[in-house]
């Protein structure tokens, strides 16, 4: 692995993690310019201000979508009534398989997630913020409430914060564990308490969210970004990225490498590198076949495409997402299929049940699939795949969970084809083949007489 040392100048999300990696609490967050873009901004800008700094930035988000977070918060400037309750949310939940960015984030460095909701708040005017965390991360929920009363012991949190006028409390709310609530209109039904299905849009959270408020939704990351880019400046921040986006990312590889983790990289570094140089590699005897750039919702891609720079625009033009750039590698020895089948279930299970598409056409994609795994296919079942991801399509259902979920797939059959038609059975084919030629016939007698 590279020995990179790590300044507030160039890893501004991890410079201040611990060897013994302990948690940085409250004093050590202080004495290592913690909560110092508070004050700044308090002192000298108003919430239009901070707004447009971050527009400047470029910073986008880092749950996966990367929508400008500028944009997004500038968007609670229209609302002119100032007696309007504004709520800011974190989307704290990760709940994307093989992605572990944000959990590293809340567990080692939770007040700098706290500042930048802070700033958050600020920039859009909130009174009140919720951490929806994942309810598995129990230790992040452990840090986080302790940084939280921290946070209000030194004047951080609470009324009348260091005597700007501006006040802000944060709650601490343990999700209950639904992939869903991914998607913003999702969670905020579920924190109010209801079934965690995505709402109608319009209106959008930031004209009607959290019991009909305006709510803004961030993602850990991406909160966790504006704290250096408020103190070091525009500048700064977009000079840290060797592409297209600004500054910095946590990315990653998981699977059959040599020494899988998560590292706080510039946005243009090529695939290659994370894996080779970071990630060491694959393990012996084992070859790279495929990989997934961001999360199980984003399209496999192969070694040909590894030279690709990790940024929004570069592996959107391979065919994929970034998604949270947390990377899978897929070894020589894995069945694409059987690969496919275990996203498949788990996409198909965490369908709210909202919309028939993904209701009924993920638990027929999972058997169809099945039936390969086992060599039980039938002939056109490769067609019947592609017809159904066809109207799971981005437009087709009610949000993006199913157009996620079929983005690996497509994907498999694109560059792996054969792997599927191995699954198909001739002699069952044939079989029913002629079970239908006599059903056919019975029909025809019974329709004749």
């Amino acid at each position: 692995m590279k020995n990179i040392i790590k300044t507030d100048e160039t890893h501004p999300l991890t410079w201040r993690l611990r060897k013994d990696q302990q948690p940085v609490w409250l004093k050590e967050y202080c004495n290592n310019n913690g909560y110092a873009s508070i004050k700044k901004t308090f002192n000298h800008l108003n919430s239009k201000e901070l707004t447009d700094i971050i527009i400047e930035s470029g910073l986008r988000g880092r749950g996966g979508a990367g929508f400008p977070t500028g944009i997004k918060w500038n968007s609670f400037h229209q609302n002119t009534s100032k007696d309007l309750t504004v709520y800011l949310i974190c989307n704290a939940d990760e709940m994307e398989p093989g992605t572990y960015k944000d959990k590293l984030l809340m567990e080692q460095l939770p007040h700098q997630l706290i500042e930048g909701m802070l700033l958050g708040a600020f920039a859009i005017n909130a009174c009140i913020g919720y951490i929806f965390l994942r309810g598995e991360y129990i230790q992040s929920g452990i840090n986080l409430q302790k940084a939280i009363c921290e946070a209000y012991n030194a004047g951080y949190l609470g009324k009348n914060i260091l005597r700007s006028g501006f006040s802000f409390d944060i709650f601490l709310h343990m999700g209950a564990g639904r992939y869903i609530c991914g998607e913003e209109t999702a969670l905020i039904n579920s924190l109010e308490g209801k079934r965690a299905n995505p709402r109608f849009k319009p209106p959008f959270p930031s004209v009607a969210g959290l019991w009909g408020k305006p709510t803004c939704i961030n993602n850990v990351e991406t909160l966790s970004n504006v704290p250096s880019i408020v103190h070091y400046g525009v500048s700064w921040y977009k000079n840290l990225s060797k592409g297209s986006d600004s500054g910095t990312k946590m990315m990653g590889f998981s699977g059959k490498v040599k020494n899988p983790g998560v590292w706080e990289v510039p946005f243009g570094i090529s695939a290659r590198e994370i894996l080779e140089e970071y990630a060491c590699g694959m393990k012996d005897s084992f070859k790279l076949k495929a990989w997934q750039p961001g999360g199980a919702g984003t399209a496999l891609l192969t070694p040909s495409h590894i030279d690709t720079p990790m940024d929004f625009t570069n592996i959107q033009k391979c065919g994929s997402r970034l998604g949270t750039a947390v990377s899978m590698a897929i070894d020589n020895t894995i069945n694409i299929v059987s690969l496919l089948l275990n996203i498949e279930k788990f996409f198909s299970r965490e369908s709210c049940g909202w919309c028939t598409p993904c209701r009924d056409g993920l638990p027929w994609i999972v058997n169809i699939l099945k039936d390969l795994k086992n060599k039980q296919g039938h002939e056109g079942d490769i067609e019947t795949l592609e017809d159904i991801c066809f109207n799971l399509n981005p437009g087709k259902t009610f949000c993006a969970h199913a157009p996620g979920a079929i983005s690996p797939l497509l994907s498999g059959i694109k560059y792996f084809r054969s792997e599927f038609e191995l699954g198909i059975s001739n002699k069952k084919y044939i079989f029913n083949h002629i079970k239908g030629i006599q059903s056919n016939l019975l029909n025809f007698k019974l329709f004749k007489k």
